[in-house]
């Protein structure tokens, strides 16, 4: 078996010595880092299967660097390390995926199991991965509802093309997900997958991540270095929020759409690509081609193979099996015994909207099982982790700590969702009814996100 190789990031250089002669000594190849730069031109020209990252860093900070290294893509697990971190910082460390917080001075023998088992647990997920890519099913796109099975009938065909394909729908639905199983599916599943999270990166390195640069090519570029473009040759590259893309960086990737070839940043070389593009975007694209924030050319570009992705509350039969997905992930990562959802757990998952889609039934279910003493989680857990107590107003809406803007919208939603149902779906009715003009109905169902349940309804007659 090949040794796992790790990158261990310190700004004090006994610890770097001492990790790497103990790591050494277990078998791990090692490299070591003493800041954020050396880091980031280590991680760019080769591949960890586990980085060491201490948050004081000489020119930076561990936390900023691990935010970076997610914007570019690398999803190794990190372990974090600090001999002071605040409790905000060990929060904001492990929203963005840190496996674990460790406090200095390093406890050997913690270390090594904790290494040995996050290492054991990303191969039985790698093995898992593949198995679901021979069958072409994807356990994180689980579900057995109409749009569901739709929407993996989609994938398939779009993954069998060689077209660019744009991926849509609402936060927290799966678009990468989704990008991962049309890739994974693809005659190019043997080739890499590269993504970018254009809305992650700063305007002015994004040209230089996607297209690469030149050495001297600008302060801070000592070396030559390939971009995503390159990176995916041969595979797919995965450009998601690209609706956040600025315009100037547009028409450039247009270009190496149209032409298939790109230029290094501060280079002359044309460099021929072979890459399938999948874009993804929580943005209505035509609406921002009408505001002029986004290139009307570029968005043809684009939406070769449109792929939309239907909100949770349009495939609720879903929900329940999803939960229980969620929960036998959950507690395999907390160490949790055998848990269950009580037939009123699993009525209040199903009737709640969850604006934050799949990524927030996800989160519930984990808080669930690390906050429930027991090992039935009922209809009561649910309320509270919802925020649907003590707190709750009349109207049942109030949810502590979610913005006012999201509280409206979800109020609206539902508003509409029980209005267009108890007509029929009959939109005019509907408008009516609630004294709206027809086409102000429409403009609303779209901008909340209720344009896939007008298809599980039924539309007007006259349409």
């Amino acid at each position: 078996m090949p040794r796992n190789h790790l990158l261990v990031v310190d700004d004090e250089v006994s610890i770097l010595a001492t990790l790497k002669k103990v790591l050494s000594l277990e078998g791990y190849s090692v490299d070591v880092a003493g800041g954020v730069a050396v880091a980031l031109e280590k991680m760019d020209r080769c591949s960890y299967d586990l980085a060491l990252l201490d948050v004081a860093l000489p020119d930076g900070n561990g936390v900023e660097l691990l935010e970076k290294w997610r914007a570019l893509g690398h999803t190794l697990p990190v372990l974090m390390m600090s001999g002071h971190a605040s409790v905000d910082i060990a929060v904001r460390a492990t929203k963005l995926g840190a496996t674990d917080f460790l406090e200095k001075p390093l406890n050997t023998d913690r270390l090594l199991l904790l290494i040995k088992n996050t290492l054991r647990l990303v191969r039985a997920e790698a093995e898992a991965h593949a198995l679901r890519c021979q069958t072409g099913v994807s356990s994180d796109l689980i579900g057995d509802s109409k749009v569901m099975l739709a929407l993996r009938d989609q994938i398939t065909r779009c993954a069998r093309a060689q077209a660019t394909v744009i991926v849509r729908g609402e936060r927290g639905t799966g678009k990468e997900l989704v990008a991962r199983a049309i890739h994974a599916q693809s005659k190019r599943a043997d080739g890499p997958l590269e993504k970018l999270n254009c809305a992650a990166v700063p305007n002015e390195l994004i040209e230089s991540e996607l297209f690469g640069h030149e050495a001297g090519a600008f302060t801070g570029a000592t070396k030559q270095r390939r971009g995503k473009f390159e990176r995916a040759s041969g595979g797919t590259l995965f450009l998601d929020e690209v609706g956040d893309m600025p315009l100037s960086m547009q028409a450039k990737l247009l270009r190496v759409l149209q032409e298939r070839e790109l230029e290094r940043v501060g280079g002359d070389d044309t460099i021929r690509i072979d890459v399938r593009v999948v874009a993804a975007t929580n943005r209505n694209l035509e609406e921002a081609c009408e505001s002029g924030e986004f290139r009307p050319d570029l968005y043809d570009r684009l939406n070769v193979l449109p792929l939309d992705i239907p909100p949770l509350r349009a495939r609720r039969d879903d929900i329940p099996i999803l939960s229980r997905h969620f929960l036998d992930v959950a507690r395999g990562i907390n160490e949790r015994p055998a848990m269950t959802f009580s037939d009123g757990a699993v009525r209040a998952l199903t009737e709640y909207n969850f604006p934050g889609n799949v990524r927030e039934l996800r989160n519930l279910v984990e808080r669930l099982v690390i906050l429930t003493p027991g090992d039935t989680i009922d209809e009561h857990a649910v309320a509270r982790c919802l925020g649907l107590g003590h707190a709750k107003t009349a109207s049942g809406v109030y949810r502590p700590g979610t913005p006012f803007r999201l509280l409206v919208e979800d109020c609206e939603r539902s508003i509409l969702d029980e209005a267009i149902r108890h007509h029929g779906g009959q939109m005019a009715s509907t408008a009516r009814a609630l004294g709206l003009e027809r086409s102000h109905l429409y403009k609303k169902c779209k901008a909340l996100g209720l344009r896939e349940s007008k298809t599980n309804i039924g539309e007007d007659s006259a349409n």
